[in-house]
């Protein structure tokens, strides 16, 4: 009940270039870039509004502005940073955070080391950024870290999930919504998102 998957024709097409194994480190940067920037022109459809007036050139206009533009962007390194831009581009004003994790390849689970959020992240709309969810282990404890900094109203937003990483996000956090652009089949033997697109972080740094 807690997933938005959104299937704007250009997400779509986009990710399907993300897909593809032929695609370039460049494209797939700028590509990673671009389908951030839409999934969260959807997602932000519900931020508050408030009232106030400006002076256009010809008269007084009364007008809708974010209230208190009270947006943070926290990624998990490394390969949230990719979708970082893509929103700064809409909401300039956003403060940053990161949180350093990675997946031991043995247990699969997240090992934490690195955090740094804004202090005043209890007062903040919050969209926590990772391309991929796969096992869900890194985003359940990147989301009881911003939980436990005081964060109260947050989003993931993934450009892919896998149904065992949805499934573990709503165990654990029931709260929080997941935006993603496509739910796929599954995880393999690796832990790897089936059909996927490859290891995003890999892709998006030309690690691979």
């Amino acid at each position: 009940m807690n997933v938005q998957i959104i299937d704007h024709p250009l997400v779509q097409h986009k990710l399907s270039l993300m897909r593809d194994r032929h695609t370039s480190v460049r494209d797939f940067r700028n590509l990673t870039h671009e389908i951030t920037s839409l999934m969260a022109y959807d997602a932000m459809r519900d931020l508050p509004l408030e009232d106030a007036t400006v002076e256009t050139p010809v008269a007084e206009a009364n007008v809708q502005r974010l209230a208190g533009k009270k947006l943070a962007i926290v990624a998990i390194l490394r390969a949230g940073l990719g979708m970082v831009d893509g929103i700064l581009d809409l909401v300039p004003s956003a403060r940053v955070g990161h949180v350093g994790l990675y997946r031991d390849p043995d247990s699969l689970e997240p090992v934490e080391y690195y955090a740094k959020l804004p202090g005043d992240i209890d007062e903040r709309d919050v969209f926590l950024l990772d391309p991929m969810l796969a096992t869900g282990g890194s985003a359940v404890a990147a989301l009881t870290q911003l939980k436990q900094a005081g964060a109260t109203r947050i989003r993931l937003l993934c450009i892919l999930a896998a149904p065992e990483g949805v499934a573990r996000i709503q165990q654990d956090h029931p709260d929080v919504e997941i935006v993603l652009a496509a739910l796929d089949e599954r995880l393999n033997d690796h832990g790897y998102i089936v059909p996927g697109l490859g290891d995003a972080g890999d892709r998006i740094y030309g690690t691979r």
